[in-house]
């Protein structure tokens, strides 16, 4: 170990327990939730393995009135949900790591489309999901047996055996609600002054105490910070103002902001590491007891700073954990240099939000811990002693390239150009996104520990050269090219567009004109990337979608709101649900997508930001070949996570029967 490095493997008390280290897995979601208790065991288990010293579940519901569905979460309404979670405690206590849980409510900010129990708020209110639903005020008979409900959560997650058990005001959930003056209006006890509307989370953390004795540690999760102005709770203000009137209640402060999950698990296209610190700097200074928060955090001299600094005693990461599991075994081991660093690309969120197991782009083997048997640092040796032919240096050769080397096999990678990376090296050069580069950066850095492993640049690899090199696996990673024809996700007729220009263009330096039109039927990150670049560089640009919104599928990853943000600051014109018809010599026709209304643009060049088709004319070449593969683009284009995935999943398997994942399988208990 690095001695610098020395303080953050330093024990930290917390109430009756104590943390071995200062790394602290706060809570995220898995996507596994109480449907899927094994894989979210063995995903803990596993993080405890690496070296966390605190590892923390999900947000786990108290109550039938707090419901996420259909988003998987964890439960604690009954007896029978003791058990499933123990599992998940055994799992980390088994590599000496404590563990906490997250108490929920969500307030008016649960669906209950699963329980179908009336929302309840601190006052009437519409649902925070857009459903045709309204949460019913709480009256004190409520308001008790709300209290009610986080005791005997409390008391079960003991019976657990967890040792840190939290009490989450944060991301507009009941507690934040009862806390804000935006959504707390009430005339009684728990509403008005801030000592009235933070009379809840007092009397909650003194349940929960009551609840836990003196052998649990008390977590409170606290947003300092909404970001709605003046209006809401600010961390110069109000926020201030809890934590010095709750100062030393809790065992441990876990601060963040909030607003919206998005504000909390920024992307790195829109933050720093460490961007948290602005708000959270103050909480130290008011209290006694530990304070942890995240920031995204991946260098272990950030790490030691905030600790030297004061700003905080834990080093809080959710993401940074999800990329790499074992992170902090790596400090403590002096393998700095081998840190998987998270990108920052919310995959991670994306997975949550669209109801699925967690997905990461940088670890491929996150969420299958259980699922598949896979392990982030593990991996069995394949029994041959043969070659692999690897065609390709983009985010799945490199992967494909490191797995089977990390297998044994005696692996050549080829790539036809002289810049290793494929596409990450366009993209990793987009405004926000050169953390991206970190996905070709690890697995460079890995593969040149490996002794069994060749990599030829400028080696562009034709059938012939394939078949003269004759290697026992061939696997075919040569990508993707963006589609010239207008064809997306909205617009399945091909068009003719012959003087568009694509992303492949942009990149290769093609000439644009002074103002430019995007048409973005792929709806994901270029688009609106590509648009803010040009729009940086002076041109004029108008971004045409057929969908509601501009890069509509950044909704899942927590940034759609920010991307719109930032076209529209930097003065780009935003056509929603119009469809490309036409393009002239000086202009184009767009329709709407609804009527079919039909209006002409001014515009000097034109940019098809549509689907992708794969780059697989070696394929087709070589098809009767033996032992022939292709990997994440050139199979099925993609996102980069689905394109390591795709390539980790062939390597591993290579050799092994390629059986369905394990599902977790309902009881069928009688009543």
């Amino acid at each position: 170990m690095d001695p610098r490095h020395a303080i953050l493997f330093e024990p930290v008390r917390i109430g009756p327990v104590t943390a071995p280290n200062r790394f602290y897995q706060t809570p995220h979601a898995t996507g596994f939730g109480w449907q899927r208790p094994q894989s979210g065991a063995a995903l803990r288990g596993v993080k405890a393995e690496g070296g966390w010293g605190v590892v923390c579940t999900e947000y786990c519901s108290i109550h039938p009135s707090s419901d996420d569905s259909p988003y998987a979460f964890l439960t604690l309404w009954d007896d029978d949900d003791i058990a499933p979670l123990a599992a998940t405690a055994d799992a980390i206590h088994a590599h000496g790591a404590l563990a906490g849980i997250e108490l929920w409510h969500g307030g008016s900010h649960a669906s209950n489309r699963m329980t179908r129990v009336p929302g309840i708020a601190p006052q009437v209110q519409p649902a925070l999901y857009h459903l045709p639903t309204t949460a019913r005020a709480m009256d004190k008979a409520d308001i008790r047996a709300f209290r009610g409900w986080q005791r005997d959560a409390a008391r079960r997650a003991k019976q657990a055996g967890f040792d840190i058990v939290y009490v989450y005001a944060g991301h507009d959930y009941l507690p934040f609600q009862f806390l804000s003056r935006r959504t707390n209006q009430r005339g009684d006890e728990y509403g008005g002054s801030l000592e009235n509307r933070a009379r809840l989370l007092r009397e909650m953390l003194e349940d929960t105490r009551d609840a836990v004795g003196d052998t649990c540690a008390v977590a409170i999760r606290l947003a300092v910070d909404e970001l709605h102005g003046p209006n809401g709770i600010c961390a110069e203000d109000e926020g201030r103002d809890v934590v010095a009137l709750l100062a030393e209640l809790p065992d441990l402060w876990d601060v963040n902001i909030a607003g919206a999950l998005g504000n909390d698990s920024k992307s790195a296209r829109f933050s720093a590491e460490g961007f948290q610190e602005d708000y959270i700097r103050f909480v130290k200074g008011l209290t006694t007891k530990p304070v942890v928060s995240v920031g995204r955090f991946t260098s272990p001299d950030r790490m030691v700073d905030q600790i030297r600094r004061g700003v905080q005693d834990f080093i809080g990461a959710a993401r940074p954990s999800i990329a790499d599991p074992f992170l902090p075994a790596k400090i403590r081991d002096g393998r700095v240099d081998e840190i998987r660093e998270c990108i920052g690309c919310n995959i991670c969120r994306a997975s949550n939000n669209e109801g699925v197991g967690l997905r990461c782009t940088q670890n491929p083997t996150m969420g299958e811990e259980w699922r598949r048997g896979w392990h982030p640092e593990r991996i069995a040796t394949y029994p041959k002693r043969e070659t692999a032919l690897v065609v390709g240096a983009g985010p799945a050769g490199l992967e494909a390239a490191l797995t089977l080397a990390r297998r044994g096999l005696e692996v050549t990678l080829a790539e036809a150009g002289r810049q290793l990376g494929g596409r990450i090296v366009h993209e990793a050069a987009l405004p926000g996104l050169a953390t991206w580069a970190r996905v070709r950066d690890w697995r460079l850095t890995m593969l040149g520990k490996l002794p069994n492993v060749q990599i030829f640049r400028e080696s562009r690899m034709g059938a012939g050269d394939i078949l003269d090199v004759n290697p026992d696996h061939t696997v075919l990673a040569t990508g993707a090219r963006w589609r010239r024809d207008g064809v997306g996700v909205a617009g399945m007729e091909a068009g003719d567009y012959p003087q568009a220009l694509t992303p492949d263009d942009i990149f290769a330096g093609a000439q644009v004109g002074p103002t430019v039109a995007f048409y973005d039927d792929d709806h994901y990150f270029m688009g609106g990337a590509l648009a803010e670049k040009l729009a940086r560089a002076g041109h004029r640009v108008v971004l045409v979608t057929p969908y509601p919104q501009v890069s509509g599928w950044t909704v899942y990853t927590d940034e759609q709101g920010f991307v719109q943000d930032r076209l529209m600051r930097l003065g780009v014109t935003i056509l929603t649900q119009q469809m490309l018809a036409a393009q002239g010599p000086d202009h184009i026709r767009i329709a709407c997508a609804t009527t079919g209304a039909a209006q002409e643009l001014a515009c000097d060049s034109l940019i098809l930001v549509t689907g992708r088709l794969p780059v697989d004319d070696l394929w087709s070449q070589l098809a009767d070949r033996p032992n022939l593969a292709r990997v994440g683009d050139c199979l099925a284009p993609s996102s980069i996570a689905d394109a390591v995935y795709s390539a980790h999943r062939f390597a591993r398997l290579l050799g092994e029967p390629d059986l369905p994942p394990r599902r977790e399988r309902p009881s069928h208990k009688g009543p």
